[in-house]
């Protein structure tokens, strides 16, 4: 284990941090807030630590698979625990364990949260709770790998960082490709602003919403998340929280004007199908309650993209829904958006693989001498791919009925403690019951929040670094 390469990697992080948080420092002093202090706090010790850890000689710099899952995992824990510092030292989140999870939440884009009075938080601390949001939407370690040299390594972060069934480079480099899809990311986050600036939410609202689309996280700055923003804001955030949800690839190959590539996408065409019809289901679910058309579309529109895509927001209270449309939307929650966009869950892709899988075999019971390859956007999709799509599955449940077990000892409602492992595991935020759009997550006990804190991050990171992380084989010498 090349633990020098480990800590300065830590390091660089650390630093980078920092540096970003000095952005709600500034919102803190604009607004004459209090909390400015601790966050500034935390922002200098971050880099004074993180510049001690870079100093840290190494007698190599070359990594390899199993350092990238490692620092990936760490990455985001000390991510996330020095994030939730300046709820805690300002003293807005009285409990240490409650401002990590606030934090992982936001860094994990999952939005899911304790606080039971959003708008009493100051500006400064609202902001930097939205901001971890568009700062973990395309990933840390990717944004570090634009602004830092880049080797042929650390395509072991991008892959272990990003979420989906596999990350390729789609330029020579590395920090290319990281460089491009940041400068997609960023315009996007930007037009996102200036849409919602135009059609009327205030600035301060438009900046944090954003950061919330473009992240797929769904921190809001009102106790109603969007349900009191006009019409045309709520159809905005629709359209970005389903764009974010597309695999990046698909603006890659926009940019570099590919645009035979573009209608290869299958993943891109399953995930606007079942979007499409998740929406009809849940207009014709609501209806009836609703009593109009246009707003039942509405409604079930911006819910559909808001748990497909993992983002969290809501214009209203779903929980209180039939049993149908509720059904659907957590089933939109487990299969998630695509692979290489924002958007946590599953992802289309694996959905997509795990259905051919099972056609063919069930072809081959018929006819067992057949020979059928899985293909995925016309290309036959290799054993080794399939087989960590198939891991990645057992290893999903696996977490997920661990979890479910361990939350269920604080004696909750089935509904409540399935969707609220479901909500965290997907990195979406609400779930069914006392997690549901007008509840949150300050019932459950420390263990309970420890233990969804670590479905946030796993979740984010696809499960492997995590898990990793914790085998025993990965500290062993050989």
């Amino acid at each position: 284990m090349n633990y020098g390469k480990i800590f300065r990697t830590l390091g660089i992080l650390l630093q980078v941090e920092g540096a970003l948080m000095t952005l709600p420092v500034i919102v803190a002093l604009i607004y004459s807030e209090k909390c400015w202090f601790s966050l500034f706090i935390v922002s200098l010790g971050a880099i004074i630590l993180g510049t001690l850890l870079r100093w840290i000689k190494t007698k190599k710099e070359r990594i390899h698979a199993k350092e990238g899952f490692v620092i990936t995992a760490l990455a985001w824990i000390l991510l996330s625990i020095v994030g939730g510092l300046p709820f805690y030292f300002s003293g807005e989140i009285k409990s240490f364990v409650d401002a990590v999870f606030e934090s992982a939440s936001g860094f994990t884009t999952t939005g899911a949260s304790i606080l039971t009075d959003i708008e009493a938080m100051p500006h400064g601390l609202l902001f930097w709770r939205s901001f971890t949001h568009w700062i973990g939407g395309m990933g840390i370690l990717v944004f570090i790998l634009v602004v830092i040299p880049s080797n042929a390594d650390d395509m072991y972060l991008m892959k272990a960082e990003s979420p989906g069934p596999s990350v390729d480079k789609m330029l020579p480099k590395v920090r290319q490709t990281a460089m491009v899809l940041y400068g997609i990311y960023f315009g996007l986050t930007l037009l996102n602003i200036a849409l919602l600036s135009i059609f009327g939410m205030p600035f301060f609202d438009a900046l944090c919403i954003s950061f919330g689309d473009a992240g797929t996280g769904g921190f809001g700055v009102r106790n109603d998340s969007a349900a009191s923003y006009n019409t045309a804001c709520q159809i905005i955030i629709t359209i970005f929280m389903f764009l974010f949800g597309v695999n990046f690839k698909l603006y890659f190959l926009i940019v570099f004007r590919k645009f035979k590539d573009i209608l290869k996408s299958e993943e891109v065409l399953w995930y606007a199908i079942i979007y499409g019809v998740a929406v009809v289901l849940v207009t014709i679910g609501i209806l009836k309650d609703v009593g109009n058309f246009g707003t039942a579309l509405k409604e079930g529109a911006f819910q559909v993209s808001s748990i497909m895509t993992t983002t969290g927001y809501s214009t209203t209270d779903f929980n209180l829904w039939s049993s149908m449309p509720k059904a659907v939307l957590v089933l939109v929650m487990f299969i998630g958006a695509c692979a290489g966009s924002t958007g946590g869950g599953m992802k289309v892709s694996r959905c997509i693989l795990w259905f051919k899988q099972i056609k063919i075999e069930l072809s081959k019971f018929i006819h067992p001498r057949s020979v059928n390859k899985v293909r995925l956007e016309k290309k036959a999709v290799d054993d080794m791919t399939l087989r960590t799509t198939n891991v990645y599955l057992m290893a999903y449940l696996l977490v997920f009925v661990i979890s479910l077990l361990i939350v269920s000892i604080d004696g909750f409602d089935l509904e409540t403690t399935f969707t609220s492992v479901a909500a965290t595991q997907n990195n979406i935020g609400p779930g069914l019951g006392m997690v549901g759009p007008a509840g949150g997550f300050s019932q459950f006990s420390v263990l309970s929040k420890i233990v969804l804190i670590f479905d946030m991050i796993a979740g984010r990171l696809e499960l492997f670094p995590m898990l990793i992380l914790l085998a025993p084989s990965t500290w062993r010498r050989k």
